[in-house]
């Protein structure tokens, strides 16, 4: 009996040939497994949402609706993406494994079943299942910890949401592979994760900061990459969290590097980074105008603090894009944010 001390992982298999079905049913009910049957596509979506199982077995060929599809709808929905999906095919079809492949399928068994091959994929898989759940929990947690920081500050609004639509439009136009355009939108939410260590009378300070402030400020980065490293996953994020202080001439911190040094990626967020925090609200100041915005940043790189040729292109992309990235901004705020009674601005 499998997983004494919990509940038998439970298996739906999906076929409409009875016989098939039902010797399925049976070598996976001795190996301990709680298993549920559908004879159609549909019905095993409709199953799958009714009691979601660890792992789904799928004919290929059914009426209506077939295999390709019912695992293409899992794996594009957010509840169920994580669920196994082997396929049944014909030894022969290579076709069908090709389709299956695309379709998002997780493995493959041929009929008739192999007991042995059965029950070792099957175990395996779920057991993949069971660690990738725990890695999205993780995750989930600390995108949590970051929305709980930003909640701290009224002032920053949705930073966090901006800077990811922001950071996915900014990646598309750079050419960026989709694994680096999801880091930087992952980035939009954890880069300041850090700051759960920073004192309040520090992080919500109006005034200016004092050396010894910081001092303490300055170690946002660290703690931030100290809490995500661990995570596989975040891999690409963590050269960003560290970095996205760091300046083209070697001013900036933690590491004080220059040039080419610092993470491409981090030189693309931190342009974004700023440029959300010029053109919004802050308890220091008012949101600039675009292009009051875009001659701070130019007189940035005057200064030697970012690389000439990316803030070219971050320029020419905020000119192409503009029009988009207001309304979407717009509409995220008047989306998210309640109205708020209007703030007197420095002058």
């Amino acid at each position: 009996m499998l997983y004494q001390n919990s509940l038998p992982p439970r298996v739906l298999v999906v076929d409409d040939h009875a016989p098939s079905r039902m010797a399925a049913v049976a070598l996976l009910s001795v190996e301990g497994y709680h298993v549920d049957q559908a004879h159609c596509g549909q019905s095993a979506l409709s199953r799958v949402f009714q009691h979601q199982p660890d792992l789904i077995l799928l004919d290929v060929m059914m009426p209506g609706l077939d295999g390709f599809e019912v695992c293409r709808r899992l794996k594009d929905n957010e509840n169920t993406r994580l669920i196994p999906v082997v396929f049944v095919t014909a030894l022969a079809d290579r076709e069908a494994r090709l389709r299956g492949i695309e379709a998002g399928g997780d493995d493959f068994l041929t009929k008739p079943f192999d007991q042995l091959e059965l029950s070792a994929r099957v175990k395996s898989l779920i057991h993949q299942k069971r660690l990738n759940e725990d890695l999205d929990h993780a995750e989930q947690v600390l995108f949590s910890i970051a929305r709980t920081i930003e909640s701290r500050d009224p002032n920053t609004g949705d930073h966090c949401d901006r800077l990811v639509i922001l950071a996915r439009s900014f990646g598309e136009y750079l050419g960026l592979a989709p694994t680096h355009i999801r880091d930087l939108a992952w980035a939009g939410y954890l880069h300041d994760i850090g700051k759960v260590g920073i004192p309040d009378a520090v992080l919500l300070k109006t005034g200016s900061l004092t050396v010894a402030e910081r001092n303490i400020m300055e170690q946002h980065v660290a703690i931030g990459e100290s809490i995500c490293r661990p995570l596989r996953t975040m891999q690409g994020v963590v050269p960003i969290i560290r970095h996205h202080h760091e300046r083209w001439n070697g001013s900036g911190y933690p590491d004080g590097l220059v040039g080419a040094a610092i993470p491409r990626l981090a030189q693309i967020f931190q342009l974004i980074d700023i440029f959300d925090a010029l053109t919004h609200d802050r308890p220091y100041k008012p949101a600039f105008p675009l292009e009051e915005s875009l001659s701070i940043m130019r007189q940035e790189v005057e200064r030697g603090w970012r690389d000439p040729a990316l803030m070219d292109q971050f320029e020419a992309f905020i000119r192409n894009y503009q029009c988009e990235i207001t309304v979407v901004s717009e509409l995220t705020t008047s989306a998210v944010e309640p109205p708020q009674p209007v703030r007197q601005r420095y002058t």
